[in-house]
């Protein structure tokens, strides 16, 4: 019988190169980093972490929570990624959720991904974000 991976589906693969994922960058206006802020600290919870000086001086912010790391970066010719978009795995999905509404972020759940529950959401200036939960089954396509 064939490994599950943590992925919930699938086998895992070690490389010769420990591959893991850093960050994932998301674009924002310049100038949005207050609003941001607001979204990403306030609502999601995130703590804001220092930027290199060098790093810092091009605007935008960066934040943390649990294994997950966002760099938000200021570009000038600045579209939402309505289609990219990260998927973040999340431990109570249903909390996150509410927390999002009662705030006033609209949810949109999508049941086509076997083996996990989610719901997409856009953050305070539209990039599209994924927050997912395996459902315990482990599907086979």
């Amino acid at each position: 019988m064939e490994q599950t991976s943590a992925q919930g589906y699938g086998p895992d693969h070690d490389s010769p190169f420990s591959y893991g994922l850093h960050h994932v960058q998301l674009a924002i206006p310049r100038g949005a980093e207050d609003e941001c802020r607001t979204f990403y600290v306030g609502v999601l919870g995130m703590l804001e972490i220092q930027k290199p000086p060098i790093l810092a001086a091009r605007g935008g912010l960066w934040v943390r929570a649990d294994a997950l790391e966002i760099h938000l970066g200021v570009e000038d010719d600045f579209r939402p990624a309505r289609k990219a978009h990260p998927g973040v795995r999340v431990g109570d999905l249903d909390a996150l959720a509410k927390r999002l509404t009662d705030h006033g972020v609209d949810v949109t759940w999508d049941d086509a991904f076997p083996g996990h529950r989610r719901f997409y959401a856009a953050d305070n200036v539209g990039n599209r974000l994924e927050f997912l939960q395996r459902d315990g089954s482990v599907p086979e396509w």
